[in-house]
């Protein structure tokens, strides 16, 4: 690996949209985890994602970054 490509790897690791990435992947291996114990098997990563998309992203996101959520209610506010 040349020295170009670590700094660029390096950038991405430590980049907010990878932390995120990372972030929101843990969830859904939660998410996984949990709802496999449940049904006593695997329900595999696919099933586990849309069922965390549907149910969970919008209030984990919103969580996560409420600054976020004040200025998109406000840009709603300006725009009724």
């Amino acid at each position: 690996m040349n020295d170009s490509s670590k700094t660029g790897d390096t950038l991405l690791k430590n980049s907010a949209l990878y932390q995120e990435f990372l972030a929101e992947r843990e969830e859904i291996l939660r998410h996984k985890w949990i709802e496999s114990e449940k049904v006593g098997h695997d329900i595999g990563f696919e099933k586990a994602l849309l069922d965390w998309i549907v149910r969970h992203r919008s209030t984990w996101r919103s969580n996560r970054h409420p600054a976020n959520q004040n200025r998109s209610s406000a840009h709603s506010l300006s725009h009724s």
